[in-house]
């Protein structure tokens, strides 16, 4: 009996130390939909006020309000985001094999690779803005996704490459003596192996390519203004709209919540998959 009230008096703790844990790391993000919802005469008291009538005006000055094209703003993004994990996926997979199995680039290519990603952005801004202004990339969706990949290239092929490496070459091996061709292998047996580490660097690449504003602010006009540079325009020379700030960034982060779960379950399906192989 007591040690069944023990088990129940531990339990109970454990979910509170978690519950606790999670609200003060999530205090940030709960303060912001909170926000999004009071009045401006709510969101200026001093100390904070908790308890008042949530209101929807702020949703309904980002969604519909005149001069401020939020929903192009979001598909933007998503544009971005979407296109930019796509591409990263698509050159770094093939690349981290080659490295990982075939030595290509020797033992400089991949740190050298990786050294870029330790350099501030604002080092590639000039270059790049001169680049896409030759080819007539500035205020593009393309030109961005292409600044995107370029980002995400390093940290990728560094997960990829570590993820190959782990895998045991008897399987491959195994599979090519079993008559299967190199792209059949690499295609039908890495490549599920590596899921779990695709996923990861499908998220990554999907939350900074939506997170992303350098970059953003600089080589965009209006076109293919993203998310994050939208939020920054309800910062006016008459003050600050926070209200309208906090709606805009609580309905940006609907995306990643999603994106981040589908692609969990595909992490979870890569792990499991690769214990059975």
């Amino acid at each position: 009996m007591r040690s069944r009230k023990s088990r129940i008096i531990t339990s109970i703790t454990v979910w509170c130390l978690v519950i606790l844990i999670l609200l003060i790391f999530d205090f940030p993000i709960i303060n912001t939909i909170i926000t999004s919802l009071k009045s401006n005469a709510d969101i200026s008291t001093s100390p904070p006020r908790w308890i008042f009538n949530p209101i929807s005006d702020h949703y309904k000055n980002v969604l519909y309000a005149a001069g401020f094209p939020f929903p192009r703003f979001f598909r933007n993004s998503l544009y971005v985001s979407l296109f930019a994990t796509l591409l990263t996926l698509a050159l770094c997979f093939p690349a981290a094999y080659s490295i990982a199995r075939f030595g290509t680039g020797g033992k400089t290519l991949l740190p050298f690779v990786v050294s870029l990603r330790l350099l501030p952005p604002i080092m590639f801004v000039i270059p790049l803005y001169i680049l896409l202004g030759k080819t007539g990339l500035v205020d593009t969706l393309s030109g961005l996704v292409l600044v995107n990949t370029l980002v995400n290239v390093p940290l990728a092929l560094l997960v990829l490459v570590s993820f190959i490496q782990d895998l045991p070459r008897e399987i491959e091996e195994a599979a090519m003596i079993d008559g299967c061709s190199t792209w059949n292998m690499i295609f039908l047996i890495v490549l599920p192996l590596t899921l779990p580490g695709i996923s990861a660097v499908a998220m990554l690449t999907f939350i900074w390519s939506w997170n992303e504003y350098l970059f953003a602010l600089i080589l965009t006009i209006n076109r293919a203004t993203t998310v994050t540079v939208g939020a920054s325009l309800f910062v006016t020379a008459w003050g600050i709209k926070w209200g309208d700030i906090a709606a805009a960034i609580s309905l940006s982060i609907i995306p990643i919540l999603i994106f981040t779960v589908w692609v969990q379950k595909y992490l979870v399906r890569g792990l499991t998959l690769g214990a059975i192989k």
